[in-house]
């Protein structure tokens, strides 16, 4: 479990609909900590962890972050954060790999269902996805933990046969024991909208392959999920039979990405793209969540404009104008956040990145701001991917300045402390969780997003923050 970092409660989350009108909190107290590493010995029981409030039409599932499994285990703090950010920088130039490519899809989609959702798991100690949701696949249901990934849009999970497949916690699917279970044709539009596919003995094959080398390949399908009493028919899903990569753990991944493959995507009839989660923050035994449909949406949220990138129609981009550091806005570079007609730059929100990057001139910016005014505290080595860390084994508690992000017309959203100076071994060493981009593409990764409240309105193009912490 990695250190926490603890606050006051009043400095959690401030989140203001005018940056011109509202002061903030120049900085924030945190309680420095160095408890043992910890590893949980058994998966938390998810069978009755599903909850919905059928009143208003909203489902919700846990999300449960990848620490929480045993199978992977580390030796220390540096042992755990260095095996994070090799994943970290394998999924970075995932996306940039994907961005500099062509990706067309189409926004229609035949499948619907009533509002719904589920728990939040992280799985980053799986060498797969950073959280999981626990999904019941086919008739009867047999449940599967899947990795969520907001910048994926296919859904699939491992299946028999199996040719090549990795380990995961549960059983492999077995088609040929579901009765809702269907094979796509090769003339069905659901395959023509899948970017790699192809034909077997008439039915639809697809493959994807994954920036960091892992893939899927196997039998399209249409098959029944189910979210706690929530049944979900006919969702397009890969049945793959032959998996490998950083999946392990995981039976397979749910895309909520923003194309029409995509989970959201094939729901959006109904639900007209609207989902939620609240990530769980790392090393604590709780579990956030995902919710879908309108009722997810929360009254008293910010929200901020989505910007579609016509190449990369997967990932949802937000407009970021600016940072602050102790309540004070850091000169930048004009439009260095700026998404360019080509596709190019821009700000993605992603749940499979840990860590936020941000161009190389807007990152030194940020950084020189925030070492000017911690200057009392001792610096240490960098470590990892982090150039600023602080030496605060000696101290009960320090004194940190504010961290903000000024998006798109107004609202500004200010970090916790512990979404921005994180411990990174059992010393006392915590360093400041960003880092540069290799290219003008910025990455808004989980760390900075756990613990606060994030809706997404697909219909209307918006992304919303709070008005809730969890």
């Amino acid at each position: 479990m990695l250190l926490p970092l603890f606050f006051f409660f009043f400095f959690l989350l401030h989140l203001h609909l005018s940056s011109s009108s509202i002061s903030f909190p120049d900085f924030q107290i945190i309680d420095v900590l160095q408890p043992p590493l910890t590893v949980t010995e058994t998966l938390p029981d998810f069978n009755n962890t599903h909850f919905s409030d059928e009143s208003n039409s909203k489902y919700t599932l846990r999300l449960l972050h990848r620490d929480r499994f045993p199978s992977v285990t580390y030796r220390n703090h540096h042992h755990r954060l260095h095996a994070r950010m090799r994943r970290d920088t394998d999924r970075v130039s995932a996306i940039l790999r994907r961005i500099s490519g062509k990706v067309v899809a189409s926004s229609d989609s035949r499948y619907e269902v009533n509002d719904f959702g589920s728990d939040v798991v992280s799985g980053m100690d799986q060498g797969s996805g950073e959280y999981f949701v626990r999904i019941g696949v086919g008739s009867p249901p047999r449940d599967q933990y899947m990795v969520i990934d907001s910048g994926s849009d296919m859904v699939w999970v491992q299946c028999q046969p199996c040719k090549l497949c990795y380990k995961q916690s549960d059983p492999v699917f077995d088609p040929a024991k579901s009765g809702s279970y269907t094979g796509v044709s090769c003339g069905s539009s659901v395959c023509d909208r899948i970017e790699n596919s192809g034909c077997h003995s008439g039915g639809c094959r697809y493959e994807v392959m994954y920036g960091d080398g892992s893939y899927t390949k196997g039998t399209l399908a249409l098959e029944t999920l189910t979210f706690a009493k929530t049944v979900v028919r006919n969702v397009a899903m890969g049945c793959g039979h032959r998996n490998r990569g950083m999946f392990i753990g995981a039976a397979g991944l749910l895309g909520i990405g923003g194309g029409s493959m995509s989970f959201v995507g094939q729901l959006s009839g109904q639900t007209g793209g609207a989902f939620g989660y609240c990530l769980v923050s790392r090393g604590t035994d709780s579990t956030g969540s995902l919710v879908f449909g309108r009722e997810a949406l929360p009254v008293g949220a910010s929200w901020v404009p989505l910007v579609r990138n016509p190449r990369a129609p997967s990932f949802y981009y937000v407009g970021l104008k600016g940072l602050g550091v102790g309540g004070v806005r850091i000169p930048l570079p004009d439009g260095v956040f700026d998404l360019t007609e080509t596709g190019d730059g821009g700000v993605v929100m992603d749940t499979g990145t840990a860590v936020t990057r941000l161009p190389t001139a807007a990152y030194a910016a940020f950084r020189d701001g925030f070492k000017s005014q911690t200057a009392n505290l001792p610096r240490a080595s960098g470590v990892s991917i982090f150039d600023t860390c602080y030496d605060l084994s000696g101290f009960v508690s320090v004194r940190v300045p504010t961290v903000s992000f000024y998006f798109t017309e107004g609202p500004v959203l200010t970090l916790p402390a512990k979404n921005f100076l994180m411990p990174v071994d059992d010393s006392g060493t915590y360093c400041f969780a960003f880092a540069a981009s290799p290219t003008g593409l910025s990455i808004i990764g989980n760390i900075q997003q756990e613990g606060i409240q994030v809706s997404f309105d697909g219909a209307n193009g918006f992304v919303g923050f709070g008005p809730n912490v969890c």
